[in-house]
This record gives structure tokens, sequence and C-alpha cells, in this order.
């Protein structure tokens, strides 16, 4: 086999994929089908892919679009190897999705591609970057933006920017309610959705407009906030405040406790919790 294919987190109706593929300039393109919708972001190398819509060279930033039940072939007659973030959803996961983007009307992908934008790079990148830190809770809510940019872009779509309704904020404060008390447990995006009675797109997309952060960042400013008082209010061991607020994994807390705080969760606790109001001047 040319490629390898490691499962970086997985849910109801999705999945998401980091895929290696080895195969260079002498091997012979293989066909294989897609057995759901795949919107796929090139990260290194490239490689010429055909499908039922046409055929594209792929490069870093460009997306793979598959549809599902499709074949597809994939060549590396101009390179060798290359790496791809790859989402997948099943049909009736990826129609909630086109549902909730305005302008959006075919559950298709009348392209085989969409080259490097600028507009998606800092989407990409944030995708990109969960893949090197392991963050594979946020992989969900970074496939549903990014599949909606995919379907949004192909159709034309235009986003209007219409403030949230009454009926909207109130959906949201639900979510609100619902994160808090379970944050120390994984938030599915659909499932939030499902509880609202909306499409996961289109909740998302309340949800920033509300909230002003994703549910994904206000789940982590969540728990963040619970383990910063646990730390000023408590002798517990950070390892224990970590895992009992939600994080899996220590070294996961205290990148993201830094990256907020300013400050290790360890300096934080001798320093009394201080750096989040003066935070002291970082060393050359």
């Amino acid at each position: 086999m040319t490629a390898t294919t490691r499962t970086l987190a997985s849910g109801p109706g999705w999945h998401v994929a980091d895929v290696i593929c080895t195969a260079g300039v002498n091997d012979r393109p293989f066909e294989e089908a897609h057995r759901d919708f795949c919107v796929a972001a090139v990260t290194s190398g490239t490689f010429r892919y055909r499908a039922r819509q046409g055929t594209a060279m792929l490069a870093p930033g460009a997306l793979l679009l598959g549809n599902s039940g499709t074949c597809y072939e994939c060549g590396h007659e101009h390179g060798s190897g290359d790496r791809c973030l790859s989402f997948h959803f099943k049909p009736a996961y990826m129609e909630r999705i086109v549902a909730g983007v305005p302008g959006a009307r075919r559950l298709v992908f009348e392209a085989p591609r969409l080259p490097p934008l600028p507009a998606l790079a800092p989407l990409l990148a944030e995708a990109e970057a969960a893949r090197e830190t392991g963050d594979s809770e946020a992989f969900e809510e970074l496939g549903v933006r990014i599949a909606a940019a995919a379907v949004g872009t192909i159709s034309g779509a235009t986003f209007a920017r219409r403030g949230p309704s009454r009926r909207d904020q109130k959906r949201v404060a639900d979510a609100v309610r619902r994160i808090e008390l379970d944050a120390n447990r994984p938030v599915s995006l659909s499932a939030l959705a499902d509880e609202t009675a909306t499409s996961p797109y289109h909740f998302l997309r309340i949800f920033r407009q509300v909230a002003g952060m994703t549910p994904y960042q206000f789940l982590l400013k969540t728990r963040l906030h619970r383990a910063a008082l646990r730390l000023r209010l408590s002798a517990d061991a950070i390892s224990a405040i970590a895992f009992d607020v939600g994080f899996n994994d220590l070294s996961t807390f205290n990148r993201r406790f830094r990256h907020v705080m300013g400050e290790t969760p360890g300096d934080y606790r001798r320093s009394g919790g201080t750096a989040m109001h003066s935070p002291r001047p970082r060393q050359a």
C-alpha cells in the first residue's frame, strides 16, 4: 500500500483522517471510491485527482471535493507523495450542512477541487494545527466550517449579514447552558444542533454571532475558567484538575492554559492567579 490512513476523530455521520501517500512517478494511478462526501485539505505534496466532475492538479492549500458513491483516481506523475487532512460526511450529515448554507441548494460538488484561496487559508491553518497538536475535540466543528465554506464557494452562495433572531438567541442561550452543564465531557456540535432543531452549520453561525465565539471555543473557555478557580481555591494536583474539568491529557491542558492565561498552571497557582490582570513581560 502506498497510502496510510490514521483516523483523528469521529462521530455520528462524520470522521476525519490524516492520509499520507508515498506513491511516486513510477507507480500506477490507483482507483478508489468515495464512500461518503469528502472534503480533503492538501497540506503537502501534489497529485492529480480525476473524478466524475473532472480532472485537477491538487497542491497545498487546495481542497479535494468528493461526492458520495463516486469513483476517483489519483496519480503522481509530477512528483512523489502527498499528505491530506480528509473530512468525511455521510450523505444525511452533509445534507444538513448544505441546508445551513444560504443560497446553496444542491447536495453535490460540481467541481473536483477548490484551488488555494486566501479566504480559506486561516481556516485550513487552524485545521492543520489541530492535527499537529492532537486537538481531536475541535475536528467536528472544523469539518463543518470547511465543508460549508467549500459548498458556499462552489455554489456561489452569498452570506447575508443579518442579525440573529430572538428565536436564534434563545437557541444559543439554551446551548450555552447545555455546554456549561456538560463541560467536563465531550460536547458534539451535531448534538447541540439537534437540540436546537437547526443544521450544524446554521447553529455554528448563529452561535458565533450571539456568543462571539464558536461552541468549541466557549467549551474551552469554560473548562479553563473552572481550572483557574480550582488552582486558586484548592491544593488538588494539577493533573487531577485537568482531567476533572474535561481535558484528556496534561500536555494539552498545560498548552491551552498557558496560551490563554499567560503562564503555566503551576506558575499561575504560585502567583495567586494575578497573570490575567497584570501579565508579566516575556523574557527575550
